[in-house]
């Protein structure tokens, strides 16, 4: 069975950085489309980023230009850069496979402070 395990989050200042991983186990991880997702208290999950299994990356406006996705296919392992963080950033911070197939990890938290 296929596991996600995200890690990384943490409490931050406005303006720091973070970087995010996400170990897929038990899967051909470089076949998959992989994406971020965040989660906030009353809100649905909403999407991040994305990066094809070829490499082609896609960030949703609210964080292009801030934050980065990339995979390292040998070790299983999809990452989020997240540079220049902004209290909105705050939330749970998922991984998952485009589309959506596998069961949901716990996410990591991250708390950006103003």
């Amino acid at each position: 069975q296929v596991q996600l395990v995200e890690s990384g989050g943490g409490l931050v200042q406005a303006g720091g950085s973070l970087r995010l991983s996400c170990v897929v186990s038990g899967s051909i991880f470089s076949t998959y489309d992989m994406g971020w997702y965040r989660q906030t208290p009353g809100k649905q999950r909403e999407f991040i980023a994305r990066i094809s299994s070829s490499g082609f990356r896609l960030h949703d406006a609210s964080v292009k230009g801030r934050f980065t996705i990339s995979r390292d296919n040998a070790v299983n392992t999809l990452y989020l850069q997240m540079n220049n963080l902004k209290p909105e950033d705050t939330g749970v911070y998922y991984c998952n496979q485009i589309p959506n197939n596998l069961n949901w990890g716990q996410g990591t938290q991250v708390t950006v402070s103003s």
